[in-house]
């Protein structure tokens, strides 16, 4: 069979499939940073109608009780130093489900293009010529800032807001330090607990004063948070005695200071925490 042969034949065989299985649809969907009240009505839509769900660590429990009783859920989230399904196969999951003929679900907190990979998922979907939409949330920043009372952009206090992630490559947290230890910013980490002292080692280094004070708010707009507060000489005590857990989001500047007197969600819980206090290799049904 000469090569034109082939490719018609190839040709024919996909058009076959493919009137087999009609293209399903997958959403690349944001589920915010916690509180399934903060879902958009677009995402509750989809959700409703979901066939299968690749899921992450940060999708609260609340929020997958909305999907239907009958859809395959796959829980393939990526904890520090834990990925518990590579990126790379998450992709060619969810090109095969569609390929079947499925409503495909990818639900991420916060929202897929930031610090979330979705750019990724959205390449690989695109590439296989898969009907795909993306679905924005509230990313972490402004939704566990807004919860904590800390307005990222108060002009008496901030004229710009900087989202940096705290990973580490290669060993090394490669940033941009003299552009962050800027005043008149507000400064934002995601995943950034386990550097804490390194970030702010690294500002004070380039000049940040020792006195900014930062945040660390844990489990953010859900019944769990707390916000713990310091500064970047002062780290809050639960960071010292591990009492903080993930996720967590670090905010650093002048902002911060305002987190007492407009705390409006953790007034009525009383989870404020300063330093006084002294204190799956494969993909399987989840």
């Amino acid at each position: 069979m000469d090569t034109q042969q082939s490719h018609t034949v190839n040709a024919e065989a996909e058009a076959h499939e493919a009137h087999q299985h009609p293209l399903g649809r997958v959403s690349l969907i944001g589920a915010g940073p916690g509180d399934p009240d903060l879902l958009t009505l677009k995402a509750y839509k989809r959700l409703l109608k979901a066939e299968v769900v690749l899921y992450d660590r940060l999708v609260s429990d609340e929020i997958l009780a909305l999907l239907p009783a009958e859809s395959e859920r796959y829980y393939v989230g990526k904890a520090r130093s834990s990925h518990s399904v590579p990126q790379e196969e998450i992709n060619q999951s969810l090109v095969e489900w569609a390929k079947q003929g499925k409503q495909v679900i990818r639900l991420k907190g916060g929202d897929p293009f930031i610090f979330g990979r979705g750019g990724e998922e959205l390449e690989a979907l695109v590439a296989a010529h898969i009907p795909v939409e993306v679905i924005p949330g509230i990313t972490a920043a402004s939704g566990c800032a807004a919860y904590a009372g800390i307005p990222l952009t108060h002009r008496d206090h901030a004229q710009s807001v900087r989202f940096v992630t705290g990973h580490l490559q290669h060993g090394q947290l490669r940033l941009d330090w003299p552009a962050l230890a800027q005043s008149g910013q507000t400064l934002v980490f995601y995943m950034g607990l386990s550097n804490l002292s390194l970030i702010c080692d690294g500002l004070m280094a380039h000049g940040l004063s020792e006195s900014t004070p930062l945040a660390l708010i844990e489990q953010g707009t859900t019944q769990r948070q707390r916000t713990h507060v310091g500064s970047l000489k002062e780290l809050p005590e639960g960071f010292y005695s591990g009492d903080i857990k993930p996720p967590t989001l670090l905010i650093i500047g002048s902002v911060v200071s305002l987190h007492q007197t407009l705390s409006w969600f953790e007034a009525d819980h009383g989870t404020t925490m300063g330093f006084s206090d002294g204190k799956h290799a494969r993909l399987t049904n989840g």
